[in-house]
């Protein structure tokens, strides 16, 4: 049955692409080009920092004040429950006030694809930000209530809207964009997260907010954000293929088309973009399932490339490095004033270097972006591990680990940062995309969960060495990119699918 199914998904994706290009009356390139309206603006920009920027905000900003916090919650216990933690419950507590940001962003994934399908892709930016504004209200109270309950809620909430905006957001801005605009939204998401670790980094200084008497001040200033950036949230446009091909309402959906690209309401582009849609529905009138992407061989590689690459971006160490960079730092001879700031240097390195992936991914092919960042972040990882290793030989082997740590970063923005997050917005059509996305964002976060609960554990007893396997990582995903990833920019979806429709036995095109 699965078999059948891709065959004839195969021969009607054919069918439809050559239908789209008999159903234009103008060439691509002398349609009228769409604009960048206030509207696709707004989506753009509005989503990306009112909820990717809270996102990333809430997975770094309980770092630096952790020692503050883990004392109030073991003072909070003995005053509520006269409960006398010992050090090995304590550290379990830690782990759990941690582990279930990250518990939440994998059980947000798994609803991402009903919710993106139900409710809409604006639908499901709405609910991220109930969810995270309700988060960032109980981080604001936990410490006034002595509750340490509801600082765990407070982790679960933002958790869940991070699952759900993984799995959504970049979906949301590749259906809002045109084809020519797309690179262009495409690195917003990443970008975001981006951007809120450094600010979470800036917050949770000991000499900002990071004290004793501020830190739930610190975890609360995300909802900032959110309460900005959703307060225009009647002005937020839907997905026009959410409503043309899922939902069937045309003319909703030709309404939006105009005021996300600027079209008259007799334009050719206009019309142009509508009969795309319409053959695209002929063939994608109802969602697909987990199972059936999961059981259609037709998608079977382009999933293992998307999980592969979520995934593997979360095991190619980035967050481990983060995390080991302070003690790195105060090897290297700073003071442990200088490495904190050394290590918010190295977290502003990433921000500019992400802030580079529009221009890139406008410009530069997605295969050499990926086969150059999964490289290099594979030798420096290697060099990294092995001058950590005998970083007592020599005096400049702690420099030469500095060097590579801001290297590593450096070229990690460039393909594997970003990339992950939106290739299977450029992989899957509408009908399975939004269960393949799904899927991939759960990868990511029990990717994240394994190497935040794992990782202290294999480096007490690996020592550096436990950077070798994040450097083979990333070795294989460079292999994985030379010969399975086909050519996705400036490409719509039905021209991709066809590429990879044959699984391990599919002939990539390079162009």
């Amino acid at each position: 049955m699965a078999a059948e199914s891709a065959k004839r998904l195969v021969s009607e994706g054919h069918a439809r692409s050559e239908a789209m290009e008999t159903s234009t009356t103008l060439p691509l390139q002398e349609r009228e080009q769409p604009r960048w309206t206030w509207s696709l603006n707004l989506a753009g920009f509005g989503a990306t920092i009112g909820a990717a920027v809270p996102i990333g905000y809430c997975t770094g900003v309980v770092n630096s004040p952790a020692v503050h916090m883990r004392a109030w919650c073991q003072q909070t216990l003995k005053a509520r429950y006269d409960w006398e933690l010992t050090d090995g419950a304590l550290e379990l507590l830690w782990s759990a006030v941690v582990s279930i940001f990250l518990v939440g962003g994998a059980v947000g994934s798994v609803t991402g694809a009903a919710i993106a399908n139900k409710f809409g892709r604006r639908g499901s930016f709405y609910i991220c930000g109930v969810l995270l504004l309700l988060g960032s209200i109980f981080f604001y109270i936990c410490r006034p209530l002595n509750s340490v309950e509801l600082l765990l809620l407070g982790r679960l909430l933002v958790g869940l809207a991070g699952g759900l905006i993984t799995a959504c957001m970049p979906m949301y801005h590749s259906e809002l964009a045109a084809l020519s605009q797309r690179s262009k939204l495409a690195p917003l998401c990443p970008m975001g997260l981006t951007v809120g670790v450094v600010i979470s980094q800036i917050c949770s200084l000991q000499s900002v907010l990071g004290t004793a008497q501020h830190w739930h001040v610190a975890l609360a200033i995300c909802g900032i954000f959110v309460v900005v950036c959703y307060a225009p949230f009647k002005w937020y446009p839907e997905s026009p293929k959410w409503l043309y091909i899922v939902k069937g309402r045309k003319q909703q959906a030709a309404q939006q088309l105009q005021l996300l690209r600027g079209y008259a309401a007799d334009s050719e582009a206009l019309q142009a973009e509508l009969n795309e849609m319409e053959q695209e529905a002929k063939v994608e009138s109802e969602p697909a399932t987990f199972l059936q992407v999961l059981r259609n061989p037709q998608l079977r590689l382009p999933l293992i490339i998307v999980c592969a690459y979520l995934g593997g971006q979360q095991l190619s160490g980035i967050n481990a490095i983060f995390y080991y960079s302070v003690s790195i730092f105060r090897k290297a001879g700073l003071s442990a004033q200088a490495s904190e700031w050394a290590n918010l240097g190295a977290g502003c390195l990433n921000l500019a270097t992400s802030l580079l992936g529009p221009m890139l991914m406008e410009r530069v092919n997605r295969r050499p972006l990926m086969s150059f960042s999964t490289f290099f972040c594979a030798v420096f990882l290697f060099l990294f591990a092995m001058l950590l290793e005998f970083i007592d030989a020599f005096s400049w082997f702690a420099i030469g680990c500095v060097a590579c740590i801001f290297l590593y970063i450096f070229v990690f923005q460039f393909g594997l940062g970003p990339l992950p997050f939106f290739i299977g917005a450029e992989l899957f059509e509408v009908a399975p995309r939004s269960a393949a996305m799904s899927l991939g964002s759960v990868v990511y976060w029990m990717c994240n969960l394994f190497i935040g609960m794992a990782f202290p554990t294999l480096q007490n007893a690996w020592g550096a060495l436990v950077f070798l396997p994040f450097s083979i990582n990333c070795l294989l995903l460079f292999l994985l990119t030379r010969r399975y990833l086909p050519e996705t920019r400036g490409r719509d979806p039905s021209e991709v699918a066809p590429l990879v429709a044959d699984g391990f036995k599919s002939k990539r095109s390079r162009q």
